[in-house]
């Protein structure tokens, strides 16, 4: 296992679907917060995952604070367009976890705010419109931490 990518409250299946499917071709584990927006059972989300998603290493929680207290010693990243910090500015390492939050609001202020200087964005122009698509977002992050990695048994 590269990564640990984790999706705090996920709204919308396809997206999850997506991303799960990134997590299968790139060894990262997936980890669901609850509440889900949707069943893991929607077509939508198998739709999108395919026939990746029975080969998905994927790990659901109940709340943050569970997240947090299994992986204690972990080091963990948060993904918001509310940091400073660009996602190439920070050194990864094999096992990190990486948090993004609903494609509705983002991560809360108390899971962003419980490490300020863990807080990373993908750079965007300065617009009015939302952000980019989560699924987007998690594939440029992921890449990025697995070039640095060296693209462990990836061809």
């Amino acid at each position: 296992m590269n990564l640990n990518i984790v999706l705090f409250q996920p709204e919308i299946p396809q997206n999850t679907g997506n991303i799960g499917r990134t997590c299968v071709l790139t060894d990262c584990k997936l980890h669901l917060i609850k509440p889900l927006g949707f069943s893991l059972e929607e077509k939508q989300l198998k739709r999108a995952g395919l026939d990746y998603w029975p080969f998905l290493d994927l790990e659901i929680h109940d709340s943050y604070e569970a997240l947090r207290e299994k992986y204690k010693d972990a080091t963990f990243y948060y993904s918001t367009t509310k940091a400073s910090k660009l996602y190439s500015e920070v050194e990864y390492k094999k096992g990190d976890f990486i948090i993004f939050g609903r494609e509705s609001s983002g991560l809360p202020d108390s899971v962003r705010d419980s490490d300020p200087e863990r807080c990373i964005r993908v750079p965007m122009i300065n617009t009015t419109t939302r952000s980019l698509n989560l699924s987007n977002t998690v594939a440029i992050t992921t890449y990025e931490a697995l070039r640095q990695v060296g693209f462990p048994e990836m061809k």
